[in-house]
């Protein structure tokens, strides 16, 4: 009966996902939808062919989306899991004033958060630059890794790692061996997280930005504010999501993977020593 239940929840939960993406895939492919026709009274792939000209911009905005989102995601994943090693492992001075400040930037609306990055990255020359919109990126996406990474330390023992450097590894087969098989899922679901929060800003890229580095978000939003043509903004619609869930399947693929690989193998043994030991 509780299986029942959870198959019906499961798809409810699907359906209530998936149903506002149905439009979006029948304007993608409409050629022509007049009200009050239910369904496109015309198919067509002619915004597709568009989209993929090499002299549209959309190209540009797309590789522009990944490298930032790709960008955000390695920076915020590094710089995360080393400010939640220091913070609950070595415990510094003020380490909840500390915690305070990485979070701060999900804890301040947006918008107000978004204008005073601005003008700190004007005054300093950031704005306008590519490099300017990945690093304020990291602003609404650090905190979110530093959460999950947080959580991962409470729990994580440092003693394996310990007890590895006593039998001669070096810091790099520590690091190899047992610090990251051991976090790997707080790893994997941070740079996700990240990722995704990259993707999806608009706010921030428009006012750093400065209209010079354009976004696939940035395309959409302009598209659908500024043509009326539904049947392009549905494409640039189901190019903006269409990233996001297959690494967000892909993140789930190998959190699952890792779990079964940990169940397989019990409790695990004592450490022995890894590859790269002196002795």
């Amino acid at each position: 009966m509780s299986r029942l239940l959870g198959a019906v929840g499961f798809a409810a939960a699907a359906v209530w996902t998936a149903a506002p993406l149905l439009p979006l895939l029948l304007w993608a492919f409409a050629g022509r939808w007049v009200y009050p026709a239910l369904l496109p009274q015309e198919i067509s792939a002619r915004e597709w062919s568009r989209v993929a000209d090499p002299e549209a911009p959309v190209i540009t905005a797309l590789g522009t989306s990944l490298g930032l989102a790709l960008t955000t995601a390695a920076g915020a994943t590094l710089l995360g899991a080393l400010a939640a090693r220091g913070l609950v492992l070595h415990r510094p001075p003020a380490s909840d004033a500390i915690r305070l400040a990485l979070l701060a930037p999900v804890l301040v609306p947006p918008f107000a958060l978004a204008v005073g990055v601005q003008e700190v990255f004007v005054r300093v020359g950031l704005s306008d630059h590519l490099a300017g919109v990945a690093l304020v990126h990291l602003v609404p996406a650090l905190p979110y890794a530093v959460l999950v990474l947080l959580g991962a330390h409470a729990t994580y023992d440092p003693r394996e790692e310990q007890a590895v450097r006593t039998l001669g590894a070096s810091r790099a087969a520590v690091l190899r061996h047992v610090t990251l098989p051991a976090l790997a899922p707080a790893l994997t679901a941070a740079a996700t997280l990240a990722f995704l929060v990259s993707w999806s800003e608009y706010l921030m890229t428009v006012l750093v930005g400065g209209g010079v580095v354009t976004t696939l978000p940035l395309l959409l939003f302009s598209t659908a504010a500024g043509s009326g043509n539904r049947t392009a903004t549905a494409v640039l619609g189901l190019l903006v999501v269409v990233p996001p869930v297959l690494l967000f399947t892909g993140a789930s693929a190998l959190l699952r993977r890792h779990r079964t690989l940990r169940v397989a193998s019990g409790p695990g043994p004592t450490p022995s020593p890894p590859e790269g030991t002196s002795g």
